[in-house]
């Protein structure tokens, strides 16, 4: 069976970047009715809501998604997590690694939902 991705977006926020990005590319000096830009406005619009995607996430939902009963008191440390966010001045991506420790106090949560975490406040 073929693989079909699946991606959600807002149709009136997509329809409204999309002429935002439409006239950027005007103002570029190209032409957005060009065959390699006709979509572009398109991409550019569904990127920057996938982009911004974190303030749609509920961190403390994820968290607890994944919140196990232990007694254990050593420090838990997850590093090099990436991540990948973007300026609000300049609306320039840039990317890095970030680090998480913590004392459990009763409950340990999953690794994979601290790097979800760190997604999420990337991605606002």
């Amino acid at each position: 069976m073929a693989y079909h991705k699946k991606e959600y977006y807002d149709q009136d926020v997509t329809e409204g970047m999309m002429d935002a990005y439409k006239k950027i590319i005007e103002l570029t000096g190209e032409d957005v009715g060009r065959e390699g830009l006709v979509k572009t406005p398109e991409r550019a619009a569904k990127a920057m809501q996938y982009n911004t995607q974190g303030y749609t996430l509920d961190a403390v939902h994820i968290l607890n998604s994944a919140r196990f009963r232990e007694d254990v008191s050593e420090m838990v440390i997850v590093k090099d997590i990436e991540l990948y966010s973007m300026c609000e001045h300049h609306l320039h991506p840039f990317y890095g690694k970030a680090h998480i420790a913590y004392i459990p106090n009763g409950y340990i949560t999953g690794l994979s939902k601290l790097a979800r975490v760190v997604d999420v406040y990337a991605r606002r």
